[in-house]
């Protein structure tokens, strides 16, 4: 899978989603411009020491994104979509893009896409949510998806042992 972060404007969310990438094999892609440099510390501290694992792509632009990436299946993610993220189908290889913080995807590239197009879900009192929980909640429906592939399902505890 692949995550697009289109002109990300704070460092936090940004390393969070690059945590929530490296835990999931998930490629980080970052169009410019960001809203920070990719040396800050918020960025490193909420990526932690997972930072250095992760697979990060830069682009000037969208335009030089989609020649870079021509048959990219991507999935956009915005609180103006007509229908659910769970209505999606998501392919191993496909790409989910959300926009900055501020703002979202622009309405330009929007209306060009609208049958890939997605939502979470929520009251509409609500403006919209966290842009790093909203990466995870798609990101893992997508994962789930395709079976949590080469996901580690089950865990240990670090003292005890699970009962048989």
């Amino acid at each position: 899978m692949n995550i697009i972060l289109h002109q990300p404007e704070i460092p936090q969310n940004t390393g969070n989603i690059g945590r929530t990438c490296v835990a999931t094999g998930t490629s980080l892609h970052l169009i410019e411009p960001l809203g920070f440099r990719l040396d800050e510390k918020q960025l490193k501290r909420a990526g932690m020491d997972y930072w250095e694992h992760l697979e990060v792509y830069r682009y000037m632009n969208f335009q030089e994104f989609m020649e870079m990436h021509p048959d990219a299946k991507i999935w956009y993610a915005t609180t103006k979509a007509r229908r659910a993220y769970t209505e999606a189908v998501f392919g191993s290889d496909d790409y989910i893009m959300f926009g900055k913080e501020s703002a979202g995807i622009p309405e330009e590239i929007l209306v060009e896409h609208e049958e890939t197009c997605i939502r979470i879900p929520m009251l509409p009192r609500i403006r919209s949510l966290n842009l790093s929980n909203s990466v995870a909640i798609v990101l893992y429906e997508a994962l789930r998806q395709q079976g949590f592939e080469s996901l580690e399902i089950t865990g240990n505890l670090h003292r005890l042992q699970w009962k048989e």
